[in-house]
């Protein structure tokens, strides 16, 4: 029998180009527009070559209209093609929340099933130099909130490519949120054409001491965080949820039931936010657990800033982590914290050098 292909290093960008790609090979009515789309950057190179193979019928950029161009979505899906639909900022999505909230996510179940709606909104959130408080925000606390939609935030090349394919088949509008920030981060995607299952979070970390519950940009930090409180003697279970909507509550329990406290991180504001709420699921689901504790390290409930030294004490890190479990487990000034922070400067980060 012939090998299998090796796996190959792909960032996060290539893996989504790649996936829209293979699924417009597979099927002619899936269709690509948006701001960006074939401008010199390509969206952030996501869409680089696609409308010389697909030509400018199917990919194709459209005038600065948000809401417009979100309702042109929802009428094509519901006329037989399946849209993908770019916003470089998520922020100036927030104009087309009328047409997602109150057309695409509604509409299958107003007309009974006799309907659906499958498309996909590319949404580019996250931090970036100079970026401040109107285009570094992040929405996915709004829309779980909202019926009828599901919510993907790959943290990875291998998923972000499977979760890209997933979406576009998906007879539901499905929101992928893209941080930007790590956009360049390279690992190996499998040469296969296996999907990734929409609602099913991965064991990213086995460990027996504390839960980590992180999404997108927030699992790589967590997965630094770890190493170094392996060090420090705490053992990390890191899951990764991949989409926040639906939850996969189930493998979060899993891992609940046989660690000792759990941590959730979210990257959004913490009142009200997604995490918040998953602190409370958690917590309802297992009433009777003593002697555990629970956290949330998610955003300061102020806007982002725009200075570069502001926002590196803004957004949860691996330091923040790393700090917070040793808290929780009364570590602090102990030679095991000493060890951990040792090991957490090994894994220093770089200072953000991504797209603007």
């Amino acid at each position: 029998m012939p090998s299998e292909p090796e796996p190959r290093n792909l960032s996060i960008a290539e893996a989504i180009r790649e996936g829209t790609a293979e699924a417009m090979r597979e099927n002619e009515s899936v269709i690509l527009y948006g701001l960006g789309v074939n401008d010199p950057g390509r969206v952030f190179g996501t869409t680089a070559g696609l409308v010389e193979e697909f030509g400018k019928e199917r990919v194709f950029e459209v005038p600065t209209s948000e809401n417009a161009l979100t309702g042109i979505a929802v009428g094509a899906a519901l006329g037989g093609l399946r849209p993908i639909v770019t916003h470089q900022r998520a922020d100036f999505f927030y104009l087309a929340m009328d047409q997602l909230v109150n057309s695409a996510a509604k509409w299958r179940y107003m007309y009974g099933g006799q309907f659906t709606v499958p498309l996909v909104f590319r949404l580019i959130v996250g931090k970036g130099w100079g970026q401040g408080p109107t285009h570094s925000q992040t929405m996915h606390s709004w829309l779980v909130n909202v019926p009828g939609l599901k919510v993907v935030c790959p943290s990875n090349s291998s998923d972000a490519k499977r979760l890209m394919k997933a979406s576009i088949e998906d007879d539901n509008p499905v929101v992928f949120i893209e941080d930007r920030s790590i956009h360049g981060e390279v690992s190996k995607v499998l040469a296969d054409d296996r999907r990734t299952v929409l609602g099913k979070a991965r064991v990213a970390r086995d460990g027996v001491d504390v839960s980590i519950f992180a999404v997108g940009a927030l699992v790589p930090e967590a997965l630094k965080a770890a190493h170094a409180l392996d060090a420090a003697g705490v053992s990390s279970e890191v899951i990764d949820l991949r989409t926040v909507k639906p939850i996969d509550l189930d493998a979060l329990l899993v891992s609940v039931d046989k660690t000792r406290g759990f941590l959730v991180l979210d990257n959004a504001h913490s009142s009200g936010s997604f995490g918040e709420n998953l602190v409370g699921r958690i917590n309802s689901a297992r009433p009777s657990r003593s002697g555990g504790f629970f956290r949330l390290l998610a955003w300061p409930d102020f806007p982002q800033p725009t200075s570069a030294g502001a926002m590196s004490t803004y957004y949860p890190d691996k330091q923040k982590i790393f700090s917070e479990v040793i808290e929780a487990f009364g570590l602090e000034g102990s030679k095991e914290s000493e060890a951990g922070r040792i090991a957490l400067g090994e894994a220093a980060q770089k200072d953000y050098a991504g797209p603007f």
